[in-house]
């Protein structure tokens, strides 16, 4: 394969917005506007094939910019064993964070700047319907907080499902509009009918400079100051989500830290809001020492993280399997992309809906840390809180 990479400002005078470019059926991955958005399919490739697939195109980059240029896109799944395949889309347009814009067409593809106009319904009716019960979500975190006391384990996340069904089919690119008004400066993707808006970032690499944010606590954001203010205290002062968030970085730092000449990270964490939750997060960063590693490489080091595994992690993957009673799929994962040279950002597949084929049934996750004094009913409010990111995107008119 060829391909040829140029400034967008060469091809085009329009203003690209990245959601409009991928539409229902393209692929997209971006943050407070940067980010990338492929059209069409130039090779599905599994991961042993990722990084000699990019190698193997042949690249006339005439855009100035060193790291434009082909990009593999994808998701790794809760459990990486699954299988999975990552996207080398014939079509790729670019936003960096200086603000320079390229594209990128594989063979004789061409890009197409036409937003379609869907046609918007009237009204459309919805029904939400429990995945795993609630009685056996509840048992299932009372089991686990158990096996956390008897010392079997330090933590394992235990999630549910629903499922929302429509007599309209979801409306993608709107979707991802009211996720990007909502959550801009969370991770929004969209792989394949699997889209969200992720507060996460598990692993970022830009030539020799990695970095990772792991969240791990949570409380509710009421949309009140004074109440979201006391929340976030009631955070920070909580033992239980402090052990919760100790138990993640450490594991990130001891995962990075092999790869690295030089890591750090803050002392203490600090609270990270979205829209409707806020969270305990640590910001990581260091210097990958020779012979680098691809982000890739990183991010199937990381996932799944302690944030949606546990601790340890067979263990804790083994409580999940004994007691959650669903198939994640890709929840739980990561989601990113990867350039020819490795660098690229893989976020925590959180925040997320799998919407199936027929467009009229979309899947929702939700999960929280177990550790020795978590509550059912309190591990039960924080998934119903965690859900409303991704039913207000999906229902909202």
């Amino acid at each position: 394969m060829r391909s040829t990479t140029r400034l967008l400002s060469s091809v085009t005078d329009q203003k690209i917005d990245l959601n409009d470019f991928a539409g229902r059926t393209g692929y997209l991955f971006v943050r407070d506007g940067v980010g990338v958005a492929g059209q069409g399919v130039a090779r599905r490739v599994a991961r042993s094939e990722v990084a000699s697939a990019l190698s193997s195109i042949i690249d006339e980059n005439v855009s100035g910019i060193a790291s434009a240029g082909p990009i593999a896109i994808g998701c790794i799944p809760f459990d990486s064993s699954q299988p999975h395949e990552f996207i080398i889309p014939r079509v790729v347009i670019g936003k960096n964070a200086d603000g320079s814009h390229w594209l990128t067409t594989i063979d004789d593809a061409q890009p197409n700047f036409e937003v379609s106009q869907e046609a918007k319904p009237l009204a459309a009716t919805f029904k939400v319907t429990q995945g795993v019960s609630i009685d056996h979500y509840l048992e299932a975190v009372s089991a686990t907080a158990k096996a956390v006391k008897d010392n079997k384990l330090k933590k394992a996340v235990i999630a549910r499902d629903i499922f929302v069904e429509t007599d309209v089919s979801f409306d993608i690119r709107a979707v991802l509009h009211r996720l990007r008004s909502s959550f801009g400066s969370s991770y929004r993707y969209l792989i394949d009918n699997f889209l969200g808006a992720s507060p996460e970032l598990l692993v970022a690499v830009n030539g020799d400079q990695v970095s990772s944010h792991p969240l791990a606590g949570t409380a509710p954001r009421t949309g009140d100051q004074a109440t979201d203010k006391r929340n976030a205290e009631a955070l920070i002062a909580s033992a239980k989500n402090q052990e919760e968030h100790r138990i993640v970085i450490d594991m990130v730092h001891d995962t990075l830290l092999p790869w690295c000449s030089f890591l750090d990270w803050q002392p203490e964490p600090s609270v990270v809001t979205v829209a409707n939750v806020q969270h305990l997060g640590t910001e990581i960063s260091g210097t990958l020492s020779d012979p680098r590693p691809s982000v890739l490489d990183l991010a199937y080091a990381l996932s799944p993280t302690p944030a949606l595994g546990g601790a340890p992690k067979k263990i804790a993957l083994e409580q999940i399997a004994k007691v959650e009673g669903m198939n994640r799929g890709r929840y739980g994962g990561a989601v990113g992309y990867l350039n020819r040279h490795g660098d690229g950002i893989f976020a925590v597949a959180i925040r997320c809906a799998e919407i199936d084929q027929s467009g009229l049934i979309a899947r929702l996750f939700a999960g929280g840390g177990i550790v020795a004094d978590s509550e059912p009913a309190s591990e039960l409010a924080e998934t119903q809180a965690k859900f409303q990111a991704m039913l207000a995107a999906l229902i909202r008119p």
